[in-house]
């Protein structure tokens, strides 16, 4: 991605908000560093940052038991899932070491760095809704941002009251979603009632997983039935655009009573593809690897290339259509970004 000529204007707030973020860090080593050199610490314990506070983290130590804690000078990029080593501190912790991550879950930042938002993550749950209205391409971008940090998604379709009220509605959303069962991946129904969300209780049996939608899908509110103890807010639809509004401002890890853990961020609402390159893209699509490195022509780009694996796929109808369209797509994003 090119990088934009920034004003002076521009220049001179990007240098003091890192101004600010160094004195803050600052503040932050020194609070941790005067509590690890008072010896008033406790002995050294492994826990899970369950909530992340901007210079503090919340850690859990077992099952509802939690505190806040600095982080040392020497630990940078904590994000709720992450395992730690922890001494416990009257009033505040210290985190003195990170754990090995089995997974990360990042998006790219304003500046083109990709940012941790999540780790320790086992599925992602790829929720959709009758409205606002879903499209195959966004569904898509979804499941290769999954493929490529190698994290199982499932499709969640929300909101199953409004499919059965309208058989239009039931039958467009079939058919959006019919090609993805055949490829491997789990597709749920739920919706807001008890019957709604047995099928979901299930899929989060004893998995850490993290909601990703588009806002107004209704993520907040899955976590409300789920959880009725997290009391989080819940926006409501825009009544004439029929989109959704932020809500979630904190990262938090909640555990549920079917003995998994879901975690709800808002940095994990939407992803950005536009920092994966075209072969990542290409991976990110599972039916496409038997084919992938076939192709006639090293650079095939999949249009009209003599020779192409993929094309043939598609020609023998071990690829959709609207597959291919939805690669092509992001492909294109992907270079008008560049």
């Amino acid at each position: 991605m090119s990088k934009r000529k920034l004003s002076r204007q521009q220049t001179w707030r990007v240098e003091k908000i890192q101004e600010e973020r160094a004195r803050r860090a600052a503040r932050r080593d020194t609070a941790a560093e005067e509590a690890l050199s008072g010896g008033e610490l406790g002995p050294e314990q492994e826990g899970l940052v369950i909530a992340h506070y901007g210079t503090q983290v919340a850690i859990e130590s077992a099952p509802g038991v939690s505190q806040r804690c600095h982080i040392r000078a020497n630990i940078d990029g904590l994000v709720t899932g992450d395992r730690v080593v922890w001494c416990e501190g009257e009033p505040t912790g210290v985190v003195v070491a990170q754990l090995e991550r089995n997974s990360v879950l990042c998006r790219p930042d304003p500046y083109g760095k990709l940012k941790a938002v999540a780790a320790n993550i086992d599925q992602i749950m790829v929720v959709i809704a009758p409205y606002p209205e879903p499209h195959a391409n966004l569904v898509d971008r979804y499941l290769v941002a999954a493929e490529v940090v190698g994290i199982e998604p499932v499709i969640v379709i929300n909101k199953q009251d409004l499919l059965a009220q309208d058989p239009a509605l039931r039958e467009q959303m079939a058919a959006l979603t019919a090609v993805y069962p055949g490829l491997g991946y789990k597709v749920l129904y739920t919706a807001n009632n008890e019957a709604g969300l047995a099928g979901l209780q299930e899929a989060l049996r004893e998995r850490t997983s993290v909601f990703v939608g588009q806002s107004g899908v209704g993520k907040s509110s899955l976590v409300n039935a789920l959880l009725p103890e997290a009391a989080l807010r819940v926006g409501a639809l825009s009544e004439n655009r029929q989109k959704g509004t932020h809500t979630t401002t904190t990262a938090q890890l909640f555990h549920l009573d079917c003995g998994g853990s879901l975690i709800d961020s808002p940095g994990i609402r939407e992803f950005g593809l536009w920092h994966m390159s075209k072969q990542e893209v290409e991976q990110g699509f599972r039916e496409f690897r038997p084919c992938l490195g076939l192709c006639k022509f090293r650079d095939c780009r999949h249009e009209q290339e003599p020779g192409c694996a993929i094309l043939d796929a598609v020609e023998e109808g071990r690829i959709t259509a609207s597959r291919l369209d939805s690669y092509r797509h992001i492909v294109s994003t992907l270079e008008a970004s560049g």
